[in-house]
């Protein structure tokens, strides 16, 4: 089974409307050849296709510049990390060639990053790509999306025990061996360990120094674990939003997983009925939840914020739009309330709106501010967004 990524064929195709080079960055697994072969079929393109995991490939890109200098049309390199040298050859053929195109694919890590940011900057747009979203699927499998997380073979496999098995077969391949082709020289024992322990974070502040001491580690260790997870695109960080120096603000930040899916699977958590008994059952909708509104409302990371006063109100997600403060609220209720925190929330932050994202099928407003919004219909917050 096959499912279209619409959403993303499109951005590729504006995003080549300005520059000559795209650049698809995400996780491995996380669809990005796929993508790229919908692309390609969707707008008929002459196109050559290098993937620098066939020693063919990689040996014919051995000289970049020459291979690639005359070239025309649509030129797509996937694993580009696997050739550093070739970022400064596409800056000069973007500068003298204007009848080729580059789509480069890769696999996220602060590496590639930081040298696709600064040799190709001007010159490159950017897509992070990320496992399925809700509004790439029927609606009806939402929870299975939940359970199981966004990356496609795991998402599609035929039951949860194979995709459970998928699901610790990718964190093994993560630990063992991508690790060390992104060029870190961490045990694979130690940041699993570190990455189990960070699970039952998932939702709550993160405590670097409480963390060291349970791993017997240092503080900057940890610290240093959590920025390489973040930087691989497996975890989120969300930092406290300070508007006023006066209150007892929280400033610690908050950790989710980008993909439920492995959240789970590192709390061995293999269906449904489990993850639903499990303590982490509310944390873990909540940052399903929140993943799919960042996705929706396309929100750079750095542009997400939490907000809270210490023993008193808090506000799960703040971001701005048109320079208006947008607040929501995730419950994992059947019929959430309109609560005194939320009250204080709307007054301290002047919000705009507040929107509470609840598992249940009925939108309707709790008053002038707030409204009730099924995460089945969140594309209704976007439209009311931007009109």
């Amino acid at each position: 089974m096959i499912i279209l990524r619409k959403k993303y064929i499109e951005e590729i195709s504006d995003k080549f409307k300005v520059f000559p080079i795209v650049s698809i960055l995400g996780p491995r697994q996380c669809g990005k050849t796929t993508l790229a072969k919908q692309y390609i079929a969707a707008t008929k393109k002459n196109v050559e296709f290098y993937d620098l995991e066939k020693p063919s490939d990689f040996d014919a890109l051995e000289d970049p510049f020459l291979v690639l200098e005359k070239k025309k049309g649509l030129v797509v390199i996937d694993e580009i990390q696997r050739i550093p040298k070739i970022f400064e050859t596409l800056r000069v053929i973007a500068d003298t060639n204007k009848n080729v195109k580059f789509l480069i694919l890769g696999s996220a890590s602060p590496h590639i990053i930081k040298n696709v940011s600064e040799t190709l900057a001007g010159r490159v747009g950017f897509i992070d790509l990320s496992g399925f979203s809700i509004s790439e699927m029927h609606y009806e499998h939402v929870s299975r999306l939940w359970i199981r997380g966004g990356f496609p073979a795991v998402y599609l496999a035929k039951n949860d025990d194979i995709s459970f098995l998928r699901r610790e077969e990718l964190i093994r391949t993560f630990l063992e061996r991508d690790i060390q082709l992104f060029g870190f020289n961490i045990s694979p024992v130690k940041l699993r360990r570190f990455w189990t322990m960070l699970a039952h974070y998932h939702g709550k502040q993160f405590n670097a120094s409480e963390m060291a001491k349970s791993l017997d580690i240092d503080s900057k260790t940890a610290r240093n674990y959590l920025d390489l997870l973040c930087g691989t695109y497996m975890t989120r960080e969300i930092l406290p939003w300070v508007n006023n120096t006066k209150k007892r603000l929280v400033k610690a930040p908050k950790i989710y997983f980008k993909d439920t899916g492995l959240l789970h699977a590192l709390l061995m958590l293999k269906n449904e009925k489990e993850v639903t008994h499990h303590p982490v059952c509310g944390f873990s909708w909540e940052g399903f939840a929140m993943g799919e509104v960042i996705s929706l409302m396309n929100l750079p990371a750095g542009k997400v914020f939490y907000w809270a006063v210490h023993e008193q109100a808090e506000l799960d997600m703040l971001f701005f739009l048109h320079g208006k403060a947008i607040g929501v609220e995730f419950k994992y209720k059947s019929s959430p309330k309109f609560e005194k925190s939320m009250f204080q929330a709307i007054k301290e932050l002047n919000l705009e709106k507040l929107y509470i994202v609840y598992p249940g099928d009925k939108m309707r407003p709790l008053n002038d501010k707030a409204s009730l919004v099924p995460l089945k219909k969140l594309s209704i917050i976007k439209k009311e967004l931007e009109n």
